[in-house]
């Protein structure tokens, strides 16, 4: 396996550093900064999703960060085509791919593979979330009960993004997610030697930066461009939908909450998104290497001396 080529994994909470973080790696060891964030890939989405800004972009090649629109909906398979097609040309080029992002199953796929879910038909999706959203949360749970029954004991009424899922999977198929997912994984797309540096903040310096950051992004547009996503008429099931902040700031444009009230919603948001992502890395990637702070300056040269060694 030494033979393998390398590529180095950011991993970390919203708010945590690892555009940074990704940003040294690439500029020290002459890397491509590669987005593993699903909902940095969308283009009207940049201030919402703290996206590198222009002087990232020219300190360092940036990949998959607002290629695709808000109308389109990024799954894990998507992403994981354009991701290794970026690593295989970055490694063609003789840089170093450096992969940044806190979207769990994305990582996982990169790293392990994806099971052979067959891709569902964009029609079979509208046609769930059009179910769901007319019967609602219950009745759509005891409607998968009869297709399958696994899944809707698993899943409660309010999970509606995996309820959905698990519906369009076996109409689509005829077959119950389960099934799929109990199948041989399909051989990672990318094969590599997998460097993977966690960022694991104290929770309440993690919150702190994230509220900070959710200000800072007020105050440079964050809430025009939720108007914007507004304007588009999209479907409010889409991914892009549901970035952290668009909702609450949604509300507030509909007349539903005042900004302040809104703002309290989102930073809220985030905050409990930031919770979930740090247990999931706890308890589902293997680590090489873990900075357990928010990434800053006291912390540049622990993380580039073992990217170095990792390199060897």
């Amino acid at each position: 396996m030494t033979d393998l080529q390398p590529v180095v994994i950011i991993a970390g909470p919203t708010a945590s550093g690892k555009t940074a973080l990704a940003l040294d790696v690439a500029r020290a060891f002459t890397g491509t900064v590669i987005n593993a964030d699903s909902m940095q890939v969308y283009r009207e989405l940049r201030v919402l999703t703290a996206r590198p800004g222009p002087a990232d972009e020219a300190a360092a090649p940036h990949r998959l960060f607002g290629v695709l629109a808000a109308s389109e909906a990024c799954s894990a398979g998507r992403w994981l085509k354009l991701a290794a097609a970026e690593i295989d040309a970055e490694r063609g080029a003789g840089r170093l791919p450096v992969v940044v992002g806190g979207t769990g199953l994305y990582l996982k796929a990169l790293i392990e593979g994806l099971a052979a879910v067959p891709e569902v038909p964009a029609a079979v999706n509208a046609e769930v979330r059009r179910r769901f959203d007319r019967i609602g949360g219950e009745a759509f749970r005891a409607e998968l009960a009869r297709r399958d029954p696994e899944a809707a004991a698993k899943l409660p009424a309010g999970d509606g993004q995996r309820l959905k899922r698990a519906m369009a999977v076996v109409e689509a198929t005829g077959r119950p997610l389960a099934e799929w997912q109990r199948r041989q994984p399909e051989a990672p797309w990318v094969k590599a030697r997998f460097g993977v540096v966690a960022l694991m903040p104290p929770r309440d310096a993690l919150y702190a930066a994230a509220d900070a950051r959710f200000e800072a992004m007020m105050a440079t547009g964050a809430l025009d461009e939720a108007k914007a996503l507004a304007a588009l008429g999209l479907d409010a099931g889409l991914p892009a939908m549901k970035a952290l902040g668009v909702p609450a700031l949604a509300r507030h444009l509909a007349g539903e909450l005042p900004l302040a009230d809104a703002v309290t919603a989102a930073k809220q948001a985030t905050r409990n998104f930031a919770k979930r992502q740090l247990t999931w890395l706890r308890n589902q990637l293997v680590a090489d290497h873990v900075i357990a702070a928010l990434y800053g300056p006291a912390e540049r040269a622990d993380a580039l001396a073992w990217v170095k060694r990792f390199l060897g």
